[in-house]
């Protein structure tokens, strides 16, 4: 996989050991280039040039290249969250390789973990949790409950169209599903 955008772009994210699994639930399945690049695309018309500087979550951060090329197109902090050991060492790798370790933070927790305990609040949150495992019914409404997506902040959850989310969760209001084949993204703005 490679950056599409940004000062790292062209520069190859990624690593065949960070599909080794730690159990039976635990699928690494990255976001593809094209997914990456209309996640990117559609913040671009949604936020204008508002992602440099954004602080960025990547949550079930796996590879890390979706918050990789988060940084790559000018975001201020990245932070991400994932519970495999071996998938946070080669995020920490990636970083220090394309330059970007001090603007990013890694995490070893479970997600619904990590925002229970954040006291950071995020400009922009991409959820990716593994499609069957019915986390995003879980971490959506805690993202809400503990306030951790600043005003008028972005969400945007990865999962398979078929999976059909709520229109609003809390001060979330959906703004938009995308479809790419059985890949949707699903948008989510906070609203004060």
């Amino acid at each position: 996989m490679r950056i599409s955008g940004g000062i790292a772009k062209g520069r190859r994210v990624g690593l065949k050991k960070a599909f080794a699994k730690k159990g039976e639930t635990d699928e690494l399945r990255p976001t593809s280039a094209k997914v990456r690049q209309a996640i990117f695309n559609i913040l671009g018309n949604i936020l204008g040039d508002k992602i440099v500087g954004s602080r960025f979550l990547d949550l079930y951060a796996g590879t890390g290249a979706v918050g990789i090329e988060a940084l790559s197109r000018g975001a201020g902090k990245t932070v991400f969250v994932d519970d495999n050991s071996l998938r946070i060492n080669i995020i920490k790798e990636l970083l220090e390789k394309f330059g970007f370790k001090d603007r990013a933070g890694v995490v070893k927790d479970k997600a619904s973990n990590f925002i229970r305990k954040s006291e950071s609040v995020f400009d922009i949150i991409f959820v990716d949790p593994p499609y069957a495992s019915g986390e995003l019914d879980m971490v959506l409404p805690l993202i809400d409950e503990k306030a951790i997506l600043g005003d008028n902040g972005i969400v945007i959850a990865e999962h398979l169209t078929k999976k059909i989310l709520l229109p609003e969760i809390g001060s979330l209001k959906l703004i938009k599903t995308y479809k790419y084949g059985d890949t949707s993204l699903t948008l989510y703005r906070k609203e004060r």
